[in-house]
């Protein structure tokens, strides 16, 4: 995301408006760039400070190091995953349907815009502590656990295991983004990956 934004719910309607990013903001989208682009072990502090116009100790001012540049790239992201989930579920009480729908859209978007986060999350989230690794994989799997429930509601013979299968099944197919080029354009991708995953849910 580009810019950070704030919203207030007032009397029933959201004023959102945006905020300026932090010059820290600024520093971890370079690194998330650069550790998507050459993997977490081919960029150093150095290149990141090189990239932002930032030297050693300021660089330091703002991150202990690349592990802690990891951990603020993908708690954040889990984070919001996790609230968008159960804020979409929440929004359809007893409409399965609609909150599946609601929960393809959400995570579709932020697929799309965010293709360098997982890219980062696909293949650098062992780089990071044990600590941060666990907290992250717990609001993994209660995200996933926000799915499952309105798959086994809509398909009434699916265990939870099985809806489980299709949840994670869903989510690759979502999160190809970082693979997917600029043949063609976002709206026309955000379509094709929405009617791909709900064909695929529906079975």
């Amino acid at each position: 995301m580009t810019v950070d934004q704030q919203t207030t719910a007032t009397g029933g309607a959201d004023v959102t408006a945006p905020r300026r990013r932090s010059r820290r903001d600024e520093i971890l989208q370079i690194a998330v760039g650069l550790f998507a682009a050459r993997g977490y072990h081919g960029v150093s502090m150095d290149d990141i400070g090189a990239a932002a116009g930032v030297t050693g100790p300021a660089l330091y001012h703002h991150f202990a190091g690349k592990e802690a540049m990891l951990a603020a790239a993908l708690i954040p992201v889990s984070e919001e995953l996790l609230d968008g989930g159960r804020a979409r579920v929440a929004d359809h009480p007893g409409n399965a349907d609609a909150a599946l729908a609601a929960l393809i859209e959400f995570h579709v978007e932020f697929a799309l815009a965010n293709p360098a986060v997982i890219a980062l999350h696909l293949h650098e989230l062992d780089r990071l502590p044990e600590e941060p690794r666990r907290r992250i994989r717990r609001l993994q799997r209660l995200y996933v656990e926000e799915w499952v429930g309105v798959l086994t509601v809509l398909r009434g013979e699916l265990s939870a295991g099985e809806a489980r299968v299709l949840a994670h099944a869903a989510f690759g197919l979502m999160n190809s983004t970082p693979f997917l080029g600029g043949e063609v354009d976002r709206d026309r991708r955000a379509v094709l990956l929405r009617a791909a995953t709900l064909a695929a849910l529906h079975g």
